[in-house]
């Protein structure tokens, strides 16, 4: 399973003390994961990486909305996979997220 964690740092929609926790519980977890400063800033350049993590079909992404995150993807010419599970930051605690990403309570 491959993890993408999201920072949303130009937009700011999720609430900094779910994002600093899920970073920072990740790391302590020592699980690989793949940590990008915002993911609307690589759309918007059409980033490569984001058609390799598409590519991913165990890919767990921890960011906002999942309709925002699968136009995102979409736009920049690599839309996600049916078997992608997107994680919302904004909406959800951290600790749902981090049971969804690691399987564990958090």
């Amino acid at each position: 399973m491959k993890i993408l964690y999201c920072h949303c740092a130009y937009a700011r929609v999720v609430p900094p003390e779910v994002k600093n926790e899920v970073l920072a519980k990740l790391a302590d977890s020592g699980r690989a994961f793949d940590a990008v400063p915002d993911l609307c800033e690589m759309s918007a350049r059409r980033d490569p990486k984001l058609q390799d993590l598409a590519q991913e079909e165990a890919l767990r992404i921890a960011a906002c909305y999942p309709r925002a995150v699968k136009w995102l993807f979409s736009a920049a010419g690599a839309p996600l996979g049916e078997t992608v599970q997107i994680l919302n930051m904004r909406e959800e605690p951290a600790g749902a997220i981090l049971h969804s990403i690691l399987g564990a309570p958090a």
